[in-house]
């Protein structure tokens, strides 16, 4: 209602306005309906009231597609190009050992893998003040920043020609973009689904599936034909349309109350939102996810050269990151589905089954002494990582509602930057000391175990804390019908002394 805006000055003066209105003429009656499109114009007495009560009386309701379908497009291109290139720099590690000194080099490769390591924990690292960014700025102007730093990280490490300026250009900087590009993704979702979130959100996520199925064997001929440099130049472009894809991120959400402020700076709540720590659900779920981590992100750095040392060089190990893509992305569909549609399915139950695979198939690396066997291990690793991420929107959505969700997924992500980043030099580092990755794989299977228990709680959890509210609804509903039969009865007793 815009009635209060609209209205002269004069009418808002109180109740000396009232008699001057009533006696104006038909004319200026008509004008002041025109100017308000409405077709009665609202008491002066009450300016306030329709424009207080009209956010308590509507309800967004999600769209579910729409334009929705556009922005679910944008998402999965930002996951693909973000995490594709990332799951493909075990191919970009083994040209960066050639192009700074050599293979052999038991301290530059140890080096040399934290450039990715560095990337992918700076991305989730940053995760917590993005979350800030979003809540603030907006999904559109956060990833569209985001990209465009990117794309000037990417470009700028295509010009170094040495190790060092490469933990900036690339693990930093390129990390930085990536992180402000990629988390709007996941929240701009939930703006247009609800009822969908769980299938939208395997699709979303099934880009990086795809693109870390064919950018392996891309990065491969590139690297024969043009080179380290050029081909970070191509990659460039992914990160360009990545940009364009970034402004297709319209909210729909209300705006809340503490957004509409005309003061300078926003609110302290919003900068921090303590509301989500409030939840031991989610206070779980946010350890629980880190501790099982540390050794998730081994195979993806340090398999191809596992592959090198154990079957040769001539080994075709790009097919073992293309078979964890491609049932990954089976499996971000398949798990989005049953998350949405099967009736009774626990969301986090899905996600433990996910960490126990994982964490088993990591410990079964070494042990497989052919390579057909590492196929059929990454094929079902694969799957089940698809289940783990696909639901991790979801799950946030669940335990915190959907005004907390930014800084619920930001923070999460920040905690996830510790082990994400650590994981692999320690593995790089075992490998160097022990002349081997056996151990390194072996220990990388624990944490996704351990975690996995710990997450075990939040059923539990989150079962007790509904039995609790509705226990506490129940009793105020009680004593809502003993005050008014009391208001009742005390009615009755004034009306008999009246008469």
């Amino acid at each position: 209602m815009t009635e209060m805006n609209n209205m002269p000055d004069g009418d808002t003066a109180g109740k000396d306005a009232v008699p001057a209105e009533e006696k104006r003429p038909e004319e200026e009656e008509e004008e002041e309906r025109k100017e308000n499109g409405d077709s009665k114009v609202s008491p002066p007495e009450k300016p306030t009231a329709p424009a207080a009560a009209a956010p308590e009386e509507v309800e967004f309701v999600h769209p579910e597609g729409g334009w929705g379908w556009v922005v679910m497009l944008a998402a999965m291109w930002c996951n693909g190009s973000v995490f594709g290139i990332q799951n493909a720099f075990g191919i970009l590690f083994l040209s960066l050992l050639r192009e700074f000194g050599s293979e052999k080099d038991q301290d530059l490769r140890f080096r040399t893998a934290w450039v990715g390591s560095l990337s992918m924990g700076m991305i989730f690292f940053c995760s917590p003040i993005v979350s800030v960014f979003t809540d603030v700025l907006g999904c559109r102007v956060t990833a569209v920043g985001g990209a465009a730093v990117g794309l000037v990280g990417l470009l700028a490490s295509s010009f170094v020609t040495s190790l060092g300026p490469m933990y900036f250009t690339y693990g930093f900087v390129f990390a930085c973009g990536c992180s402000f590009a990629y988390q709007p993704s996941l929240v701009i979702l939930g703006h247009y689904f609800k009822k969908r979130l769980g299938l939208v959100n395997g699709i979303v996520t099934a880009g990086s599936s795809i693109f870390t199925i064919t950018l392996p064997f891309i990065l491969s001929r590139l690297l024969e034909e043009v080179g380290l440099q050029n081909t970070m130049r191509v990659l460039c472009i992914l990160m360009f349309v990545l940009l364009l894809a970034g402004f297709t991120y319209k909210p729909l959400l209300p705006v809340q109350p503490s957004q509409t402020r005309t003061s300078r700076f926003p609110p302290m709540s919003q900068i921090f939102n303590i509301n989500i720590w409030k939840s031991l659900g989610y206070r779980i779920w946010a350890f629980g996810i880190p501790a099982a981590l540390y050794g998730y992100y081994v195979p993806y750095v340090h398999l191809m050269k596992h592959v090198e040392e154990r079957f040769g060089e001539d080994t075709s190990k790009e097919v073992l990151l293309m078979c964890i893509g491609i049932t990954s992305c089976v499996g971000r569909l398949i798990f989005g589905i049953v998350a949405d549609y099967v009736h009774g399915v626990n969301k986090v139950y899905l996600q433990v089954s996910s960490f126990f695979v994982i964490g088993l198939m990591s410990m079964m690396i070494p042990l497989c002494n052919i390579f057909g066997g590492l196929i059929a291990v990454c094929l079902l690793m694969g799957l089940f990582d698809g289940c783990f991420i696909c639901i991790m929107a979801p799950i946030a959505f669940e335990l915190v509602g959907a005004n907390n969700v930014s800084q619920a997924i930001g923070f999460l992500l920040g905690l996830m930057s510790v082990p994400m980043t650590a994981g692999p030099p320690i593995a790089g580092f075992l490998r160097d000391r022990l002349g081997s990755y056996d151990v390194a794989f072996y220990l990388a299977g624990i944490p996704p175990l351990i975690g996995g228990a710990v997450l075990c709680l939040i059923p539990w959890v989150e079962t007790r804390r509904r039995r609790q509210e509705m226990e506490a609804a129940a009793l105020s509903k009680d004593q809502g019908v003993t005050e008014k039969m009391m208001e009742n009865e005390k009615a009755q007793g004034d009306a008999a002394l009246t008469q």
